[in-house]
């Protein structure tokens, strides 16, 4: 006879009422709070606070910068996923460390050194100045401060995924004739496909409410380069927390409604690779 194996977690019981009880206090109450104070303007009011013209604005700076952020983290995120898996060379390890910097440095301090090195008389502006290229100050610094604070979740939600696929698939495609791009789009993008829809959705998310790597670099002037999270801090502290809350609450469905999507795109992904 065997004996029954004790699980070394609790039971599936225990193990929910917990989950449960967590999501619940760090996620629901406080995201339920957000539309229960919103709840407190009428239909108009509402409507006011959310589709006022400098409010629509910064929803077009923060959703359209975001969006083309999280497109252009793409590309390069699977390319830099790739040469961390695939290739040894010396700094690797360094290399590697650096793609998580921007989860580990304060939010604050990565504006104000792109800023400093995208302003016209910075490092890098001062060349881009002559050229008529201004960074610093407009849409195209938001967008290279979203890019930054955006790309670890590309290479970190492909770089698994690279690390287990085969190189012999590669090999063997190869040998039936296959071209390194039939290789690519036939073999390791459908492996791929699910990881890159994740990271793209991660980014996206991370950049709609970013606020601190934004806040230096945007020069936030109204209806050109102000973002939606700069506005909810302004109505906080104008102590209109009815109107904050409700462009919170425009934000929440935004971000839900593309993470909702992107479900739906994984799992066509994931049958389509299966």
């Amino acid at each position: 006879m065997t004996s029954r194996r004790r699980p070394v977690l609790p039971g599936f019981g225990l193990s929910l009422g917990f989950t449960m009880a967590y999501l619940g206090l760090v996620v629901l109450i406080p995201l339920a709070a957000v539309f229960i104070k919103a709840s407190g303007l009428t239909w108009h009011d509402f409507l006011a606070a959310v589709g006022s013209p400098r409010v629509l604005a910064s929803y077009r700076v923060t959703f359209g910068v975001s969006f083309l952020a999280a497109l252009f983290n793409v590309p390069f995120g699977v390319i830099l996923a790739w040469v961390l898996v695939r290739y040894e060379f010396p700094g690797r390890r360094l290399v590697d460390a650096l793609v998580d910097l921007p989860f580990a440095l304060p939010t604050a301090v990565a504006g104000i050194a792109l800023t400093a090195v995208y302003a016209k008389n910075g490092w890098i502006g001062r060349w881009l100045e002559p050229l008529g290229i201004q960074v610093a100050y407009t849409w195209l610094g938001i967008w290279v401060a979203l890019t930054f604070i955006g790309l670890p979740f590309v290479v970190r939600t492909v770089q698994p995924i690279l690390e287990e696929l085969e190189p012999e698939l590669e090999e063997a495609a190869s040998t039936l004739g296959a071209t390194r791009g039939q290789t690519f789009r036939r073999v390791i993008l459908p492996a791929l496909r699910p990881a890159i829809i994740t990271g793209f959705a991660l980014a996206f998310a991370r950049a709609v409410g970013e606020y601190g790597s934004v806040v230096f670099i945007a020069g936030n002037r109204p209806l050109h380069t102000e973002i939606t999270p700069l506005l909810i801090i302004t109505k906080l502290e104008q102590y209109d927390y009815r109107g904050a809350t409700a462009l919170a609450s425009v934000l929440l469905f935004g971000s839900f409604g593309l993470l909702f999507l992107i479900q739906l795109l994984q799992r066509r992904a994931r049958r389509a690779a299966g």
